[in-house]
């Protein structure tokens, strides 16, 4: 998958969850404080690791493999110190902001891992 159709996708995705988030905040109200800084990181977070790993991809080889896992990883890691600066910063309730959250992060690394499975399926 090219960058320019990747970054086509990944952006109509975003959009549909900030609609998504909008229309869920503006009939109960119940998004964490600063969601958008969370949705924005993100976002952000998963265009860095995609790119990463479609680089290494396209370098070819055995570190390759490697270098996406690690993408993948860092990603997971980078993430969970947001999760625990977050939690210092504000008091919320744990419930909707794990579910926030997590939602999020597993709705962008499922479509980031999609992605890159395309570019790692052999040529026919």
């Amino acid at each position: 998958m090219s960058l320019k159709k990747f970054l086509t996708q990944f952006g109509i995705l975003v959009l549909i969850l900030a609609v998504a988030a909008l229309l869920l905040d503006s009939a109960n109200s119940i998004l964490v404080p600063k969601f958008w800084i969370i949705f924005g990181f993100l976002a952000g977070l998963t265009l860095l690791a995609y790119i990463t790993s479609s680089i290494a991809i396209k370098t070819g080889g055995e570190l390759s493999v490697y270098i996406l896992l690690a993408a993948i990883f860092i990603k997971l890691i980078v993430s969970l110190f947001f999760v625990v600066f977050y939690l210092r910063i504000y008091k919320v309730n744990s419930t909707f902001f794990a579910l926030e959250f997590f939602s999020i992060y597993f709705l962008f690394t499922a479509f980031e891992v999609k992605s890159l499975l395309v570019n790692l399926r052999a040529p026919k």
